[in-house]
Order: structure tokens, then sequence, then C-alpha cells
């Protein structure tokens, strides 16, 4: 097999360990470059997420229409851009192609309460139907084949919010009906290429999990996989397609080895044989041809993305799209012919990309940048970076020094990303690139417990929530104090999710590490979050029973409100009313144990938004007012005045 990597830049490794090189020569005028308006870098991108039409003349994009983002439909090559949705409350950040070429579908929810509809839309009429029109229900994970236009199988949780059911959707008629009912423990189906659901995979109540099989409809399943609980759980774990002859499934899995990998497992005989793998890093994309449906090449994401070609074929494709542009590559589409590809390209300090790649001219034609407005300003690279925590352990991340200044004594912000189970990347990250031209330093940590580097990575973080995982950010921030790089009396933490989580643990776990705090839909109490999952999450429950605790008592060990009064420094304590997730009674009770404290805390409450989905852009724009604000009160960063519509006062809580 061949690969195809890059080198990254600026690093220098001294046993595991890397050492930065910091430019010692002065830049000609120490100063940052201009302040970049925040209304400029959170504005929703011109084009977003674009997806290639089955017949490869066409793609569907997401833009701003009506305040939020809607799906816009060009033809390649023409300026024709037409908006064909008209969401005007939530937007909608990704949409499909249907197999007809003249629908797209998306999923969208209302104000963020995560029951997500699925939706249909004619690009010629722009007529919008909702096609799983059930209240309270979540509809998600659709199953679409390009040999069947008219069919797709979706999981909608309609019979048990507790569980999602397998149905066939007919997209000309609307006509929907139970395919597959979930035992119990399945989360997730999938189907051959005669859309025959025949693999499941399924989480057991010790967070065991099985890949079942079935020969068709009414044969019975079987167990053609077990792992245990201490194996790899990401994104990809599990089931990812069937072989070219419905003989064999691919599956995603750790077992047997360190890091996640590809094999092929005998839907008969259960025999494996393993198609790629990597001493370390997980499988992270897998490019398989969309009409036979051989394995052609799969993505390791490292510090930067490596490319494992297996077949030939497409090799000197591959050496086509390294010599367009600089940059990391991801195959976003493919024609049904197979002649047509979409390509899009990230980095750290310039906008994505995309270009549709013509197989048989081996040319690359650019179709579109997703925020040109970037391409003239002085961004900041993502330096990836280890470091060894206290125990030895060597950790991963990432750093991003502003431009014009000395990488000496600056402030930093430690970016806690969420999940615990995803990891941060060397792209753009908008909120990077704001605190960077701040004046920041920006550290991400992918502390023990993220994805994307083997078993014992993420199984170090196990049942250390409130250890070792934070441990492994005050570390962080250790390391970059030594090297003289970060002022320790100006070192922020902040995330959200998980990294919101980790903001309050820090504080309260290790006060006086961190000068201040920002701490967005963060969990206060585990006891409270393990009793208040969202239903849907009930067959993933013993997840986090596993990775996070089951015990109350050892639940409320980690749970910052329990340390409320050993907190030393001010929080800016930010969370969704309608978070379905992390409830707004995390907040509650947060902000009311430090008041009573007599604790420096600020609370904004935004109405309307959900977890995952902010509401409207105007919330977003007006959290980062507020962040700015206070961050440069407590670190002497630059912050840029609120505009009227940005001002937050009338969110605190």
């Amino acid at each position: 097999m061949e690969r195809a990597s890059h080198v990254p830049r600026g690093l220098a490794v001294v046993g595991s360990v890397t050492t930065l090189i910091l430019s010692t020569a002065a830049p000609l005028r120490a100063e940052l470059p201009p302040l970049i308006p925040r209304s400029l870098v959170f504005e929703e991108s011109e084009r977003g997420n674009p997806v290639l039409s089955p017949d490869g003349k066409r793609v569907a994009y997401c833009a701003p229409h009506n305040g939020v983002q809607n799906i816009w439909v060009k033809t390649i090559g023409m300026d024709d851009d037409r908006v064909v949705t008209d969401e005007t409350a939530n937007g909608v950040s990704f949409c499909y192609w249907q197999g007809d070429g003249e629908h797209v579908l998306y999923f969208n929810d209302a104000d963020g309460d995560e029951n997500t509809h699925l939706f249909q839309t004619d690009i010629r009429t722009r007529r919008t139907r909702d096609l799983t029109p059930i209240a309270g229900a979540r509809a998600r994970a659709p199953i679409m084949d390009a040999r069947h236009p008219h069919t797709i199988l979706v999981h909608i949780n309609a019979r048990d919010e507790r569980l999602f059911d397998l149905y066939r959707l007919d997209l000309r008629t609307g006509a929907l009906r139970l395919d597959t009912e979930n035992p119990g423990d399945v989360s997730r189906f999938y189907a051959d290429h005669r859309m025959r659901v025949r693999a499941a995979d399924a989480i057991r109540p010790d967070d065991s999990t099985e890949v079942r099989v079935r020969d068709g409809a009414k044969a019975p399943w079987r167990t053609l996989l077990a792992v245990g609980d201490d194996e790899m759980n990401s994104d990809l774990t599990g089931v990812v397609g069937f072989s070219a002859d419905d003989s064999a499934i691919l599956v995603v899995t750790s077992l047997g080895a360190n890091a996640e990998r590809l094999v092929e497992v005998d839907v008969r005989t259960g025999a494996r044989r393993i198609l790629s793998e990597d001493p370390c890093f997980d499988v992270a994309a897998l490019l398989i041809q969309p009409t036979h449906h051989s394995l052609e090449a799969v993505a390791y994401e490292k510090e930067r993305v490596e490319w494992v070609v297996s077949n030939p074929g497409v090799r000197s494709d591959f050496d086509v799209l390294e010599k367009v542009r600089a940059g990391d590559i991801w195959i976003r589409g493919r024609d049904r012919s197979d002649t047509k590809w979409l390509v899009k390209y990230t980095a750290s300090d310039s906008p994505t990309t995309y270009y549709l790649y013509d197989r048989s001219a081996k040319k690359a034609s650019f179709l579109f940048s997703e925020d040109p407005k970037f391409e003239k300003l002085a961004l900041a690279p993502k330096q990836p970076i280890q470091f060894k925590a206290g125990d030895g352990m060597v950790i991963y991340g990432y750093l991003t020094v502003p431009v014009g200044v000395p990488a000496r004594s600056l402030p930093l912000v430690v970016l806690v990303h969420g999940g615990p189970w995803t990891r941060d990347s060397w792209d753009l990250d908008f909120q990077v690139q704001c605190l960077a031209n701040r004046g920041y330093a920006v550290l991400q940590v992918n502390y023990r417990g993220s994805t994307g580097y083997g078993k014992a990575y993420q199984n170090a973080g196990s049942r250390e929530f409130g250890g070792k995982v934070i441990q492994d950010l005050v570390d962080g921030k250790n390391w970059l104090v030594a090297q003289g790089l970060a002022d320790p009396a100006r070192v922020a933490i902040m995330g959200g999710s998980f990294g919101g989580y980790a903001t309050l643990a820090a504080l309260a776990f290790k006060p006086g590490e961190f000068t201040c705090g920002v701490a967005i839909n963060a969990i206060s109490d585990a006891n409270l979050f393990m009793a208040t999952l969202p239903p849907y999450w009930t067959v993933g429950r013993s997840r986090f029973e596993t990775r996070m605790g089951k015990d109350p008592a050892f639940l409320a060990s980690i749970s910052p409100l329990h340390k409320a009064d050993q907190v030393t420094s001010p929080l800016l304590l930010i969370h969704n009313a309608n978070d379905v997730r992390v409830t707004r009674e995390h907040a509650d009770r947060m902000a009311a144990a430090l008041r009573e404290g007599g604790k420096d805390v600020t609370y904004l409450l935004f109405p309307g938004a959900g977890h995952v989905s902010g509401g409207t852009p105007v919330n977003f724009l007006r959290r980062w007012a507020a962040i700015e604000a206070f961050l440069g009160r407590h670190l002497g960063g630059r912050a840029e005045p609120p505009c009227e519509s940005e001002r937050w006062e009338s969110l605190l809580n």
C-alpha cells in the first residue's frame, strides 16, 4: 500500500516529546494584525457542506437565507445559484441528494429540541414536505443506495422514545412503514446493496458490543462479532458497509489491535481479513467505489490526514489531487459514473475550498471557497504538538500563536473540545482564529479519552473525567509556561459540552491553575446528568457508565457542583435554555452555589437554543461578544466593543 502523507512544520521531536521551535528573530513590527470584526469571523459560511448530484452536474450547499442557513443549488460551471428551501428559525447545516437528482433531503428540529424530522425539497418547485411528521419522535441515520433512488431507510424512535426502529420510506408517495423493530439494544441497523436490513450494531448492558447479522428479513439474528467494553468507541466504530457481493461486512474495530482498523468479516463463516490498519491511529475515513463497492483507500488522521491507497487505480488520482493546493484532502462525493469527484481541501490558516475533479482528464477545477472573506486576512496556523503528562503519558494536540507578536509571555486560552469521544484536528477553527486575532495563544489538548489515537489512549481516560483528564489540561498549560510562551498569570480555560465540564472541573479541582474560565452547556453534577439523559440515549447509557462512572458517590466526587466552594477564579457560565442533553438545571445549580459562596460568576441563559443548535446567528455573536469582554477584562487581550444587537445584558440570569 502507498501512503500520501504530510510532514508537520515547525516541530522537532526529542524522544517522544515535541519541543516548539520558536522564532528568535523579532518581526519588523511587533503588533497584532488589524482586528477582524466578530461579525465577519462568525458570519455563516458563504457556501458550506456541498454535495454532488448523482449525475455530477450540480452541487447543493448550505448558505444564508432568511437570516439562517438554507439549501442552495447551482449548476457546475454556471452562476445560477438559487435557494430552494425557506427555513426561518433553525438553519440547515447539511443535506443529501435524493437518488433521482431532483430532490434534496435534510434533517431539522424545532428550537433545539433534537426531535429532528426528515424533509424533502423539490429543487424545481421548492415544495418542501415533512417525511417523518411524528410528534415527539426523532429521525436520524438514513440509509440510501444509488440503485434504489426512490427508497430510503431511516431510524425513528416513534414506537418507543428510547429505541430507534428502522422504517422504510417511499420517497415518491411519502408512505412510511416499520421495516425492522429494535429488540432493545441495537444502536444502528445496516442494509446490504439490495436494501435488505441484514446487520446491526448492539450495545449490551455491560457496555460490550455485538455485530449481528441475518440472512434475510425473516431470518433470525445471530452474533457475528463480540467486542469487549474496553474496545474503541468512535464515530466510525462498527459496521461501515457490505462487500460487493453482500457476502461479507466491513467493520471498523480495535478488536485484536490497539487502534481501530478495517476488517472484512464473512457473514456465513465469521472469517476475518484485515484490509487496512495502523498501529497507533484509528481509521478516519474510507474511499469505496460507488458502483462495484471495492475498497480503494483509507484515511488516518494523525497530526495531519494521511491516505493509504489500496487500489492502484486511484493512485494517479491522488497524485494529481496532492498537487492542486496545500491542505488535507477529503473526498466529499462522487457521481454515479465515478468520473467526477467533489474534493475538499482543509487547512488551519486558510478557508476550506472545493474542487470538481475530472478523473478522465486528470484535472481539478476550482468550485468555491466556503469563506472567501478570509482569503487575504492574516490567519494563524496551528502547530501539531506533543507533551508529556505528569504520569509520563504522551499527550497530543495543537497550538496556535497570534500573528505579528513574539511568542513569549502571551496570554493563553486552553480551549477544550467536547465529546469527550472526539478530537481536535488540523483545520480552520473560527473560535481559534478569533482568539488568536485578539492576541491569545490557543492550546487545544487531545486529552486522554479523545478518539483517533487508539484504544489505550481512549481507555486511559475512563473514569478519569475529573482526574487525569483535567491534569492533562493543566500539564499542557504548564508545559507552555515552562517554555516561556505563556504568561502564568494570564491563562483561561474554556469549552462547551464536555469542554464546559472540564472548565468547571479545572476551576473547582485545580484552584489557582487558571486565571478565569468560560463554561458553555456544562455538566456540573454528574449524577444529575446520568438521571436526565435523553430517552434516545438509553441504549448507549452503559457507555457513559463505563467511561464516566456509575457509582453515585464516585459521580458526586467528580461533580464540580460539590466543590464550588473551592473555585477562586472568575467564571463566565453560558447555557442554552432548551438543552436536552445537559439540562438548564446544571447551570442554575452551579451559579447558585458559586453565588452563595460569594464567588465571581456571570451567568448568561440563551432562549430558543439547544445543546447542538445555538439558535439564531445573533445568539452566537452575543455569546462571543460576552466572551471577548470577559477574557479582555481578566487576561488583557483585545475585545471588539459590542454593537447594539450583540449586547448580552438581557440574558443575565
